[in-house]
């Protein structure tokens, strides 16, 4: 075990960022969301605003057109959407995901894509890299991409839990480009590829919603002879395991901050109607029977803020993250859950209510502990990579 130093500002906490974001959610109040949600429709008013603001941009290099910020700047702008009651999830892969094309992509991909997706002009929303029969182990995914000539690969397979599919223009996907038993390691012969779907689907890829009890926008892909240009490889062909991991730190951070932001959220809500529901002639948060579980809620929140903050410094100063990324997003998403917990039970009956987006606030958070990554796989990371326990399976 090493404990890496870093410096964390606690004396900034980004508000020049915070504030305009909290104006712009205002204009979309939770009845916005309640009808997105029944109708498991897109936000595409609110992401659209969103982008026009430069928000989403804001890892994007000022020479493509973003602002050129550090990750606790994205951070700051998804748990501040969230704490005002939206869903970052609906827009939250622009900024992690696009971090493969400037890492790893070409400097024709970067100019090609990067200013667009800055501009708006193209939502790079979509991440393909779970599949059915591998769930989390993604070294043994199927869906193959065979090189055809020099110009193309066409990609067979399938793809599931790809979200946002439907509402993006462009597509990260991992494929295998050599065969496992060809390999010398479980993680060689992978590939990540840059698929424009505007050409692909209704020509070897076809998008297949999947209803679910959050509104995510959901899919499942099947690619059936799906023929790509070669210039939709990123970077070298067979290294993408690396590429795709290098982007994983930067998704648990941003996802840890949108935990928190819900966490928020929770612990506004539920102390606020403590204070104001009166039972037995007292406001029911003078029962420490619903007083100390909100307290405990908001104990929770900053001690995962504190792992946020430190995985986003180092992040920033280049250190390697990956313990602190997934401890940041398993302790956020935790806190987030009990926090959600305690504010259904604060609220009894009326947490049901959609009226209140309690219980809309409560699915939503829930899926941060099974997703991108579940709290076993974390306990398993840290447990084998760094206190050095033998692999267990």
């Amino acid at each position: 075990m090493t404990d890496k130093s870093v410096s964390i500002d606690l004396s900034y906490n980004y508000e020049d960022l915070r504030e305009p974001v909290r104006a712009l959610c205002a204009r979309y109040p939770g009845e916005y969301w309640r009808e997105r949600d029944r109708e498991s429709a897109y936000p595409d008013e609110f992401v659209r605003e969103l982008t026009e603001s430069g928000f989403l941009a804001a890892l994007i290099p000022e020479e493509f057109g973003g602002s050129g910020l550090g990750i606790g700047a994205g951070a700051a702008i998804l748990e501040e959407i969230n704490a005002s009651g939206g869903n970052s999830g609906a827009c939250h892969a622009q900024m992690y995901t696009m971090g493969t094309v400037l890492r790893h992509g070409s400097a024709a991909q970067k100019q090609a894509y990067l200013p667009r997706i800055a501009s708006g002009d193209m939502r790079l929303q979509a991440f393909g890299v779970t599949e059915p029969t591998t769930g989390s182990d993604t070294t043994q995914l199927r869906t193959f991409a065979e090189k055809k000539g020099n110009d193309s690969y066409v990609v067979n397979g399938q793809k599931v839990w790809i979200s946002r599919a439907q509402q993006s223009d462009l597509l990260l996907l991992l494929a295998r480009t050599t065969p496992k038993e060809d390999c010398k390691k479980r993680t060689d012969g992978l590939s990540v590829f840059l698929v424009e779907l505007e050409h692909a689907v209704g020509n070897g890829l076809e998008i297949k919603p999947i209803p679910t009890m959050i509104n995510h926008n959901t899919n499942e892909l099947f690619f059936d002879n799906l023929e790509i240009p070669a210039s939709s490889l990123i970077g070298e062909e067979g290294k993408g395991f690396r590429y795709i991991l290098d982007g994983m730190n930067a998704e648990r951070i941003l996802i840890a901050a949108e935990c928190i932001g819900d966490s928020r959220w929770f612990i506004e809500k539920a102390s606020g109607y403590a204070n104001e529901r009166v039972v037995f002639g007292k406001p029911i948060g003078a029962n420490q029977g619903i007083q100390f579980p909100i307290a405990r809620a908001y104990a929770q929140m900053q001690a995962a803020e504190m792992m946020v903050k430190k995985a986003a410094a180092m992040f920033e100063a280049g250190e390697p993250c990956g313990p602190e990324a997934n401890m940041a997003k398993m302790l956020a998403s935790e806190a987030s859950w009990e926090a959600g917990d305690t504010c259904m039970q604060t609220f009894g009956g009326f947490g049901f209510a959609e009226e209140y987006d309690v219980e809309r606030k409560f699915r939503e958070t829930r899926l941060y502990r099974t997703a991108p990554i579940s709290t076993n796989m974390i306990l398993a990371y840290v447990g084998q990579h760094v206190l050095g326990m033998p692999r267990s399976y």
